[in-house]
């Protein structure tokens, strides 16, 4: 029985119910029907007659009509036969009526569960349970609202205390590196290799400490600019313009649109998705920016003509660390947070993020924003 699910538990439940019943009306109907069919055979008889009340039809009685005690004893068998049949037919149909009722009543639960199966570490903000459900799960519905809601603050706590207990020890070590660099110039070249390697490592911690730490601080960072996202995908391009023409790749926008945020970090989000492009481009390629508006959002298309991302991946890309070609990241100098920070702003300015389409000719992962200037508190 512990094995079985709740549904076939409610199944199994309500059928022995309504067997139980059915076999407790069916002694009752059998003792009445009975009891009424041996009144009627007395009265047919004549011992009604003679006592002047009915009384019970004994087929044994040397008056008694002997088709009539055979008509008499077979309606009894074939009542309570029918009797039978009818318990089992309403057992069997009570049982099934019970276990489709029962899979919609625990449709909610079902869609609970499903949604806890997709809670992720990125996207604990977008799993809080609505108020808009059955009265028997919205203390459950708050009890993991507030789970969430610890779990997040815990993340960010630990992030932030974390990038800044590293920052320092870091900061020390890339600036001995610099002065041992520069005092000791002449030194063999296995030594300058090492040092570069040393350098190159140190300067790549210190931006994923960076990273960090500007993810544990999104949420105080006021979301009030105005924001024309033309000029900043122009200023996005002059920026990115010497890491394009390294790589042989164009640079390509069009459209518009207005938006209320923070200014730096859509600025940020854009140029990690555009440099994001360029570096995972084939050589000679293009990305293409596209602003269009509906309604009250805006979609930021970011366009490339690379690899294409897998499918089994497409989510996952925006996980803090995941990385689709580990070995290709670390030749670009990627950490693995660069489509987080992007999910993050997205998310706090109350958008998201995905990718559109994907293949083997690019790929393009599209930013839903408001227009409107809405954003989460």
């Amino acid at each position: 029985m512990k094995r079985l699910s709740l549904q076939w538990r409610i199944t199994l439940m309500t059928a022995l119910l309504i067997g139980v019943t059915c076999i407790i009306m069916n002694l009752l109907l059998s003792y009445s029907g009975r009891h009424y069919m041996d009144s009627i055979g007395s009265h047919i008889t004549g011992g009604a007659a003679e006592t002047g009340e009915p009384d019970f039809f004994e087929p044994g009685q040397d008056k008694t009509d002997r088709e009539l005690t055979i008509i008499i004893h077979g309606a009894q068998e074939s009542f309570i036969t029918s009797n039978r049949y009818i318990t089992a037919a309403v057992t069997l149909l009570g049982g099934v009526l019970a276990y489709f009722l029962s899979g919609r009543a625990l449709k909610p639960l079902r869609t609970f569960s499903s949604r806890i199966e997709k809670v992720q570490p990125n996207n604990l903000t977008d799993m809080k349970i609505t108020e808009e459900v059955l009265p028997e799960f919205r203390q459950f519905g708050r009890s993991f609202n507030q789970s969430l809601d610890g779990g997040f603050t815990a993340q960010r706590q630990f992030t932030g205390n974390a990038a800044h207990e590293l920052r320092t020890p870091l900061s020390l070590m890339q600036a001995q590196l610099e002065l041992f660099s520069a005092e000791h110039p002449d030194v063999l070249p296995e030594t300058a290799d090492f040092l570069r390697l040393l350098r190159e490592q140190t300067e790549r911690m210190t931006q994923m400490t960076k990273t960090l730490l500007e993810m544990s601080e999104l949420r105080t960072v006021p979301c009030t600019d105005r924001i024309e996202l033309a000029p900043m995908i122009e200023e996005i391009f002059t920026d990115l313009a010497p890491l394009a023409e390294k790589k042989g790749i164009t640079l390509e926008s069009t459209g518009d649109g207005i938006m209320t945020g923070s200014d730096t970090l859509i600025y940020r989000m854009l140029y990690n998705l555009t440099e994001n492009a360029i570096r995972y481009n084939r050589p000679d390629g293009t990305v293409r920016i596209t602003v269009t508006e509906k309604e009250d959002r805006l979609v930021v298309r970011v366009t490339d003509t690379g690899g294409g991302i897998p499918e089994q991946y497409r989510d996952s890309i925006f996980q803090p660390f995941f990385r689709v070609d580990k070995s290709r990241s670390r030749e670009n100098g990627g950490v693995g947070l660069g489509l987080s920070l992007v999910w993050e702003i997205a998310s706090l300015h109350g958008g998201a993020v995905r990718v559109e389409e994907s293949s083997e000719n690019g790929s393009t992962i599209a930013v839903t924003l408001p227009a409107d200037g809405g954003q989460n508190p």
